[in-house]
């Protein structure tokens, strides 16, 4: 088969010939119809610190990928619950059934959790194989493009929802302007979230920030605004009741605790660049009652229950966040859609079946 392989600890990937994977007794083949790419395959990709401490280059070569969609088409001696046929998923976080988190339901942060694409192949390939515990079945009205980015879409409702799921009618704070803070934008708005801010830098991506329903958009890399001033203007004096760090600058932890109101709720979901990570403890949190709510992954399989209501009954349109589809071939030029700056993309779709594509060019009237 065909696959985007990491074969060299350095910028770049190898489109070439592969095996297909032989499934475990308690794995099941997947025949890719839509994989995604996500930040995480662009830090492999160009072979960043992080990629060469959390892989390394000992482990290559590995098929990237991990965001995916594709039908069941074998399942191992010891498969009980999905079938051949059946349209799925991946959860991208393996869990290990010993670890304690496990045990209390907390799956996606466990110990000794394996990653799809990260800590064995991924899913850039014709075919790639995964354990039954982390497939997910997606509902049929939902096409593949859509049913790719599930995973991103996964964190952006964990992110806004976070443990209480209480936002209806409340205020948001969104600090970032990638693929899935614009997510988390229409997620809000479906969940009933009555004043949307987006903070952002690039013109692109907070253009479909106002397509998915944000009502204020400010530039965190322009002055002209006194951002924590027109925030507490805008939500009578006292800051957002809830703010969702996306991106992990200090700037953005610097002022997304000022955003916040006394007794508000700060989720953290985006990477800092450097950690430790400088914030103002006593003023933004202690002495302010704030709620830290820490955001790795999505819940399993709660959150997924979510997306994929919302996505079949229709009540949240994701397309403008996806801005490209190629083949799987043509890897190299969806990557480079991603890396470019100013930002011009948000999700990057790939097909490994060039009829695929087409189809989801036809969907969407291009």
């Amino acid at each position: 088969m065909n696959a985007v392989v990491k074969v060299r600890p350095e910028l770049g990937a190898v489109y070439q010939q592969v095996d297909i994977p032989r499934i475990a007794p308690d794995e099941v083949l997947v025949k890719v119809r839509a994989t995604s790419i996500c930040g995480t395959d662009v830090h492999i990709y160009k072979w960043d610190p992080w990629s060469q401490g959390r892989i390394g280059e000992k482990a290559l070569p590995q098929t990237l990928g991990h965001e995916v969609a594709g039908e069941v088409v074998e399942i191992g001696p010891e498969v009980k619950r999905i079938s051949v046929g059946d349209y799925i998923s991946a959860e991208t976080h393996i869990p290990h059934p010993g670890d304690l988190q496990a045990l209390l339901c907390q799956m996606h942060i466990g110990e000794r959790m394996r990653i799809l694409g990260v800590d064995c192949n991924g899913a850039f390939a014709e075919y790639f194989a995964v354990p039954e515990v982390v497939c997910w079945i997606n509902d049929k009205s939902i096409p593949p493009e859509f049913a790719s980015i599930q995973e991103p879409l996964g964190n952006a409702t964990y992110a806004v929802l976070a443990e209480d799921n209480d936002v209806a009618g409340k205020s948001m704070v969104l600090i970032g302007d990638g693929p899935i803070s614009l997510l988390a934008v229409g997620v809000a708005r479906v969940c009933g979230v009555t004043n949307i801010f987006l903070v952002g830098k690039y013109d692109f991506n907070m253009e479909i920030g106002r397509k998915m329903g944000a009502d204020h958009l400010l530039y965190a890399n322009k002055d002209d605004v006194d951002r924590v001033a027109y925030i507490k203007d805008h939500t009578g004096g006292y800051g957002a009741d809830l703010v969702l760090d996306m991106a992990g600058s200090p700037q953005a932890l610097d002022e997304g605790f000022k955003f916040l109101r006394k007794g508000g709720r700060f989720t953290a979901f985006g990477i800092s660049s450097e950690t430790p990570a400088a914030i103002d403890y006593n003023n933004g949190i202690v002495f302010k009652g704030s709620q830290v709510h820490g955001i790795s992954g999505r819940k399993m399989f709660d959150t997924w229950y979510r997306v994929r209501n919302f996505l079949s009954s229709g009540r949240l349109d994701i397309a403008p966040v996806i801005t490209h589809m190629f083949t799987l071939e043509e890897y190299e030029t969806g990557f480079n859609e991603m890396i470019k700056r100013p930002r011009a993309s948000a999700k990057v779709v790939l097909f490994p079946d060039p009829a695929e594509l087409e189809a989801a060019k036809k969907r969407r009237g291009i």
